[in-house]
C-alpha cells in the first residue's frame, strides 16, 4: 500500500463528521471523500448465561490454541457449517444448532448432530471436573434436550461495526447498516460504503467489487454497481453455491416462474467421485424466457455457478443457454438437460425476447 502513496495508520478510527477521521491523537480530514469499509462483528444473542462462557466466534474459532474433543454450535448459517465440518473432520465431536437441512445427509455422514428446529433457550457453566483442565459448557434447547461440550461457538449472525461512524449521523437500514445507494455506494456526499458494512452482501468477492466500483467513482467515472447476480457460496464439502432469486422469492414479486432440478451425483463426473446427494435447481422466468436464479449442492458449485451468475447478470435468453455445448465429463455438464428444459416450459414468445 505505502508503494502507491498510501498512508497506513495503525489504531481504531472515528469518523467525528463526515470528512474527519479521529486515530489516536492524529485527525485525518478528507479533501475528496471518505470510504467506509470497516466490516462486521458477530452478533451475540442475549441468551441467559451466555456471558458467563468463554464462547469462540469465528475469530477464535479459525485460529484455535486447542482441539477441542467437542464442540456445540450456535447457527447453521455459513460460518457455522464451515467451521463445524471442518472440526469434524479433524476429529471433534460437532453438534450443530439450528441448522438448516441442505448438506443434512453429508454432515451427518461426518458424525455432526444436527438439532434442527430446537433453538438454544439458556446457556450454563459446569463445575470442572478433576479429570477437566477447564469447564464444560452446557447448552439448554427449548425441546427440553441438553448438549454438553468442550467449547461453544456462537454463529449466529452478523452485526455493522456502526461505532466507528455512528455519531457522523450517517442514515442505517432497519438492520442497522450503512445505508447507502446501491448503485453509487454513496451514504452522502462524498461519503461511501463498500463491503459488509452496507448489508448487501458478506462476501469478500462483493466487498472487492464495491472496492473497485468506489475507485472507479473517485477518478470521476461514472461506475455504478449492479447487484442483481451477486453468487453465494458456502465453502463446505459438497459446497453449497447460488445467485439471483428463489423460486420462493421470485413468486413473491409476481413472477410467472418455471423451474428444472436435477441430481449433479446422477451425472458422469458424479460416479467418477462417488458423490450423492446432490442438488441443482433453475428458476426462470417464463414471460421474459430468462433465467433468474440458480442453486447448486455439489463439488465444484463456486466454479459452476459462474456460468450462471453471467446469464443472469446479461438476461441471456433460455434459448441461447439451452445450446451451450457443457465439456464431458466436467460438473457443469448437469446444466446442460436443466436449460433444456427451462426453454421448453418459457413462453416462446419470452424466449426471444433478452
Amino acid at each position: 500500500m505505502e508503494a502507491t502513496g498510501a498512508r497506513l495508520f495503525r489504531g481504531e478510527g472515528r469518523l467525528t463528521d463526515l470528512r474527519t477521521v479521529a486515530v489516536r491523537r492524529e485527525q485525518l480530514i478528507a479533501r475528496r471523500a471518505v470510504v467506509i469499509a470497516n466490516g462486521s462483528t458477530a452478533v451475540i444473542p442475549p441468551i441467559p448465561g451466555l456471558d458467563t462462557v468463554e464462547f469462540w466466534t469465528n475469530r477464535q474459532a479459525a485460529i484455535p490454541r486447542e482441539m477441542p474433543a467437542s464442540l456445540a454450535i450456535l447457527g447453521g448459517g455459513a460460518i457455522g457449517i464451515e467451521l463445524g465440518q471442518a472440526f469434524a473432520r479433524l476429529g471433534s465431536k460437532v453438534t450443530v444448532i439450528e441448522a438448516g437441512a441442505a448438506l443434512r445427509p453429508h454432515l451427518e455422514a461426518d458424525g455432526i448432530t444436527l438439532m434442527i428446529g430446537d433453538p438454544c433457550i439458556a446457556v450454563e457453566k459446569r463445575s470442572a471436573e478433576p479429570s477437566r483442565q477447564r469447564p464444560a459448557v452446557v447448552v439448554r434447547l427449548k425441546s427440553g434436550a441438553v448438549v454438553s461440550a468442550d467449547r461453544l461457538l456462537v454463529a449466529t449472525g452478523r452485526r455493522p461495526n456502526a461505532e466507528a461512524w455512528r455519531e457522523a449521523g450517517l442514515a442505517q437500514t432497519e438492520r442497522g447498516w450503512l445505508k447507502v445507494d446501491p448503485a453509487t455506494l454513496e451514504a452522502r456526499a462524498g461519503v461511501f460504503g463498500a463491503g459488509d458494512v452496507t448489508g448487501l452482501g458478506g462476501f469478500t468477492h462483493l466487498a472487492y467489487y464495491h472496492g473497485q466500483v468506489v475507485a472507479r467513482r473517485l477518478r470521476g467515472v461514472d461506475a455504478r454497481a449492479d447487484h442483481t447476480a451477486v453468487p453465494r457460496v458456502t465453502f463446505t464439502d459438497p459446497e453449497i453455491a447460488s445467485v439471483g432469486l428463489s423460486e420462493a422469492a421470485a413468486r413473491a414479486q409476481g413472477i410467472d416462474v418455471v423451474s428444472a432440478s436435477a441430481d449433479p451425483a446422477e451425472t458422469a463426473r458424479g460416479y467418477i467421485h462417488d458423490f450423492h446427494g446432490g442438488a441443482l435447481k433453475l428458476v426462470a422466468d417464463r414471460e421474459r424466457g430468462v433465467l433468474i436464479g440458480a442453486t447448486l449442492v455439489t463439488p465444484r458449485a463456486g466454479e459452476i455457478v459462474g456460468e450462471l451468475v453471467l446469464a443472469i447478470k446479461l438476461r441471456t435468453p433460455l434459448k441461447t443457454l439451452a445450446d451451450i455445448i457443457h465439456p464431458f465429463p466436467a460438473f457443469n455438464r448437469v446444466l446442460g438437460a436443466s436449460l433444456q428444459e427451462l426453454a421448453a416450459k418459457a413462453a416462446p414468445q419470452g424466449a426471444a425476447r433478452s
